[in-house]
């Protein structure tokens, strides 16, 4: 993963000294928007579940080389008591809050009639739940203090897109989908901006095992368009600019990632 700035160089001079709190940022999609902000000289709250410590005290250590300040706090995002424990984290540490970005995610594959309720509801307690909480504990942060914060959801192209044995997950997207539509609607007279990424197949631990066998990696391949597995910092990349004065008049809008994955009309059938 190359996040391609330096300690004196920022692509979006705006953003420095800014506050943005992560969450789902110990590796992966989350861990490259971290470390993306951290090049931007912005103050990140690095949240996660499971992660070892040590992990997240490399990446703090990252994110400080490269010109950002950094904390991390172990939390449950699906839960009230943990999403406020992370916005108690970033009050503490760095005294506001500008940005949040509702990132962390959890899938469980399984037809739907092996699904139990008890998976079932795991998923969406993370996928939806987790992004409910942060925009509510975000947007009354905002409000309160009269600022014209961002929020970003991170979504999945299962959100328009169905697929065998994602029921779950892809109902959870799904509903981040329209849930991100109607809060920016309830908030952009306010100044309020809530955009959402659906990032397609990614070079990330969860895909590691899976993309090691050549060949559900060349079948993957050949379902995207571009004929390339994407790269955690392209999603990075795109998160900063949606945050930064450069999208200042986009709110509502999903922005897929996806080497034009979601334009193939093969994949759209549920090929499996």
């Amino acid at each position: 993963m190359t996040i391609n700035h330096t300690k004196d160089s920022t692509r979006y001079p705006d953003l420095r000294g800014k506050t943005a709190v992560v969450t789902g940022s110990s590796s992966g999609i989350g861990e490259a928007i971290a470390r993306h902000m951290g090049s931007e000289a912005m103050n990140v709250v690095i949240n996660y579940i499971n992660a070892d410590e040590k992990v997240i005290d490399g990446l703090i250590y990252l994110i400080e080389q490269s010109g950002g300040r950094a904390v991390g706090i172990r939390a449950d995002v699906g839960t009230e008591a943990g999403v406020q424990a992370i916005y108690d984290k970033a009050i503490e540490a760095f005294g506001d809050i500008d940005v949040w970005v509702n990132n962390a995610g959890f899938e469980i594959q399984s037809e739907t009639h092996e699904t139990s309720y008890e998976d079932w509801q795991r998923v969406l307690h993370v996928d939806l739940d987790g992004v409910f909480l942060g925009t509510k504990i975000a947007v009354q942060h905002f409000l309160k203090h009269n600022k014209k914060g961002n929020i970003l959801n991170t979504s999945s192209i299962h959100d328009i897109i169905p697929w065998p044995t994602y029921a779950s997950y892809a109902t959870a997207k799904a509903g981040v989908l329209m849930f991100t539509k109607t809060t920016a609607l309830e908030y952009a007279e306010r100044g309020i901006r809530i955009n959402a990424i659906s990032p397609g197949a990614l070079e990330t631990p969860i895909n590691a095992q899976r993309f090691a066998d050549p060949a559900v990696r060349a079948d993957t391949e050949g379902m995207i368009p571009m004929k390339k597995v994407g790269d955690p910092v392209d999603v990075a990349n795109a998160a900063v600019w949606l945050i930064s004065n450069e999208a200042s008049y986009i709110t509502g809008t999903t922005l897929y990632i996806d080497g034009g994955i979601t334009l193939y009309n093969e994949f759209q059938g549920g090929r499996g």
